[in-house]
Order: structure tokens, then sequence, then C-alpha cells
């Protein structure tokens, strides 16, 4: 319009004043406008340019002259926040190129004490220099020890044996027979006799399972001493006992110990679970139980119990001689990095979803047992150091073990299996052994039966609307790739 009023007025035809004056506004506007889009142009540039993962805040508050550690090995147990762990370790090593000790399938051997020949590419005591190790196995410290150098700095994670046990019925209730067997976790706690035959594949996810993957009896009957060999053992070895329930704490401790940058140890939660039971709506469902039931299982689980309340001790402890005021001021710190980096990444400001929800298969999480795992979905539109960076702290285990893999052991392009034609390739053994049926590359054979992955509800849809076949649907093809914890 502006440009038209010129042409009348250039023309000869002078006009009233008021013209004259909506001319030079209109000019006004136009300079105006272009001069602020020079500089948001030049903001957002310098936004793009500049990762929010490159942030002075990334760092952290100061940790000294101490040099971060890059020998770790991570005793992964079961249903313990320890996926999320798991990510953290997998995603600094890959950012530093360092070498894992991965396994030849998707566990160390797990049920089985570890053996040092279960890790790809081992070919001998020490003589591969190995950085991280965390996939679960079960603790067998001579033959870690094989792998790892001198130097490895060994820490683990625990939980309520209570809570852990609520978990674990969710999770392996179709795995475990003595879960398999009782109607809810109360009927178990009530009798666990009734239910539990050591003898039997799989049974130790019901008793004691902390101190199953520590390398222990999980059988033996309580007695203070046996408890405090066993905790006088793990002290021995491990400098340094997270507890699930105090995750944030735990992770300022963990940054600490290894002296890591903030961004390192800030996550979303991985592998968690639906509260509601699939398929169910009633309020009480198969895992809740009450506080007599909740005493009998301490009673059951007693040498887990004694594990969980001795470490808990010592982790305040550690909390104490760190400081309480230090402590809380850099958990507000790294629950804050956590939201910021939330609102970057994640759709939806970072609300987990259903699996079937998530539109790219390659990031959705194994599903098993009574309730659903959540996954995430990333913000689209981001750049592609942030993309990175983000993928990398959703990524699930399955999948990032199969990334850190392929970096470290490549395979000629014509060598290397279409997706669908890796998950034909792929079975599930009872008992959460997840290994490869190539047992020409992977030299593993499965160690139980059937898969048990969950099964899709009738009339589920996925993210585009498709409707769900009733069958084992997880990742690409909707082929069970394993279970993990």
């Amino acid at each position: 319009m502006a440009t038209l009023m010129l042409r009348w007025l250039v023309r000869g035809r002078v006009g009233p004043v008021w013209m004259w004056k909506a001319l030079l506004l209109f000019v006004a506007i136009g300079f105006a406008g272009q001069l602020l889009g020079v500089i948001f142009n030049k903001s957002s540039v310098q936004t793009a340019g500049r990762s929010i993962f490159t942030s002075p805040d990334a760092q952290g508050p100061s940790l000294g002259s101490c040099q971060p550690h890059t020998h770790i090995m991570f005793l992964k147990t079961h249903k313990t926040a320890s996926s999320t762990v798991l990510n953290m370790l997998s995603r600094f090593g890959e950012e530093r190129d360092l070498h894992f000790a991965l396994p030849l399938g998707y566990q160390l051997g797990y049920p089985l004490p570890f053996n040092a020949h279960r890790v790809k590419g081992y070919r001998g005591p020490r003589a591969v220099e190995f950085h991280i190790m965390g996939n679960h196995m079960r603790f067998n410290k001579p033959e870690v020890e094989k792998v790892m150098p001198a130097d490895t700095f060994y820490f683990s994670i625990i939980r309520n044996p209570v809570a852990l046990a609520e978990s674990s019925f969710a999770y392996y209730k179709e795995v475990a027979p003595a879960f398999r067997k009782a109607k809810t976790l109360g009927d178990f706690a009530d009798d666990p006799k009734k239910y539990y035959d050591p003898r039997l594949r799989n049974n130790h996810y019901a008793r004691n399972l902390l101190l199953f993957d520590f390398g222990m009896d999980h059988n033996a009957n309580f007695s203070a001493t046996l408890a405090q060999r066993a905790e006088e053992m793990i002290r021995q070895t491990f400098r340094l006992i997270l507890v699930s329930e105090y995750f944030d704490q735990s992770m300022i401790l963990l940054r600490h110990g290894l002296c890591w940058p903030l961004d390192a140890v800030v996550s979303f939660s991985l592998n968690a679970r639906q509260q509601k039971l699939r398929g169910r709506s009633q309020a009480k469902t198969l895992t809740n139980v009450t506080e007599e039931q909740r005493e009998k299982l301490r009673q059951w689980n007693a040498l887990d119990w004694h594990l969980y309340k001795s470490f808990n001790r010592t982790f305040w402890e550690e909390i104490n001689r760190f400081g309480l005021a230090q402590m809380e001021e850099e958990v507000a710190l790294l629950r804050m990095r956590r939201e910021e980096l939330a609102q970057v990444c994640l759709r939806d400001g970072g609300k987990p979803v259903e699996a079937h929800r998530i539109r790219d298969r390659n990031i959705r999480p194994y599903q098993s047992g009574l309730v659903k795992i959540l996954g995430y979905e990333l913000q689209p539109g981001l750049d592609n150091a942030t993309r990175t960076a983000c993928l990398r702290m959703i990524r699930p285990e399955i999948q990032y073990k199969d990334v850190l893999d392929a970096k470290q052991f490549p395979r000629p392009v014509a060598a290397q299996a279409q997706p669908e034609a890796q998950n034909q390739v792929l079975a599930v053994a009872a008992g959460g052994s997840l290994l490869r049926q190539d047992s020409s590359r992977t030299g593993e054979r499965p160690v139980g039966g059937g898969a048990a992955g969950r099964t899709v509800e009738e009339g589920e849809r996925d993210w585009d609307g498709n409707r769900l076949m009733r069958r084992n649907q997880t990742l690409i093809g909707g082929q069970d790739k394993g279970r993990l914890s």
C-alpha cells in the first residue's frame, strides 16, 4: 500500500496532508521491522550455533583440580533405576570415544556368574584397555578384574527391597515361577514358601535379588554374621553405593566421585513403568500390599533388607560429610538443568508416553510384564548437534548397546542386516537374558524358554492411528528384542 501511495504522489498528485503522514508512518514501520528482523536473525543464528549442551551451565559447580574417571565398573542391579544410570555411562563414553566392555549378546552372561570371556573382544587378562563396564551381570570380582584396569572406580545402586519386590512382581510376573503361581504380591508375601522353589530357573527374581546380583547366595538363611560378611565384601570392592529412593542426591555424589561435569549426570528417567496396570482400571492392583505384608516381604528378603539399611546409613553419612547445604544447592541446580534440557529436547515438556505412541520406532522401549514401559519423543526442529545430544539421553538400553557395538565392531556394509532381519535373529530367554540366535557371531545360547514380552491390548492403536495386532509388539517390526531392567 505504501508503494502505491508513493507512486501516486510521485506522479504529481500531491494529495492531502494526511496522506503524507500516513506514508511516513508506513515507511517508519517498515524500516523498524527490517531492523528488528536483522537483530532477531543474528540472535537466532548465535543460539543455533551455541547448543545448550555447550553452555557454561553444562559444567555445573567447580570440582577443583580433579581429573575425570574413565575406568568405571557399574554393577547394574535389577529394578533400581539402573537403566538410567547406564544411559549416563553410555553417553559419557560415546562422547569421548571410550572403549566399552560390551556383552556378546545383551547381558554379560546373566544369571550365571560373570566370566571374562562374555566380553566381546576380550583377548586375555587386561590385554585390551576397557574403560566402561555396565551391562547386567551377576558380579564375580576375579573375572571382572581380568577385564577392567586396576584403577577402576566400582559403584552400584540399591533400592528398598519392598519397593523392589513390587516392581519385580510387575515386571517378572510371567518369568519367575514363584510370581507366576501367586495371584497377587500380597498372596506371595503372606506365604512365600508356598510359591517359591529355589531349584526353579528365574526364581532368583523373587528373593534377595540384590544379594544375587552382587554374586552371593541369596537363598541362605539369614544370620547377622552372614549379612555382615556380605556387607563387608561389597564395601571392599565398591567405592560408592547409590540409593534409588534418593536418586538426585546419588547423582551429586556420583558426579563428585567421578569428577564429571553436571550434564553427565543429568538424565530423564528411562525404563520407567506406567503406574496403572495394563488393562486394569480398579484401584487395587496386583502389587498392592498391606503394611503387615510389607513387613513379611522384609523378612523374606532379610539379607537384602540388611544391605539396604546399612548402605542407606552410609549414604547419608556421605551426604553429611559432603554438606547438607551444598547438597541441597547442587540438587536444585541438577533439577533446574533437567527441566531446562527437557524443555529443549522433549515433546510436551518431557512427559513420558506409551511406546506405541512414539513415532520413531528406533527409540521405543522394550515392553514386558504387567505394566507399560514409557519412553519419550524428541522435540521437532532441533539443530543436528542438539538433536544428537538429546537422542543420546532418551535412547533405550537395547538400542544404545547396538549403537556402541556398531561403533566398536563395525561390520562391512554388505554384511549389515536390515532392521527387519536383525529382529528375526533375536530371541528372549526366560529370565531376562536377551541373546542373538546367531551363535557364530555371539557364541551364546538361550538359557530358557519362550519370550514373555507384553501382549498388545485389543484395539490399541499406534501413534499414527494404525490398529496394532494382538501379538508381541515392541521395537521395529513388532519383534521382541529383550527384557531389561
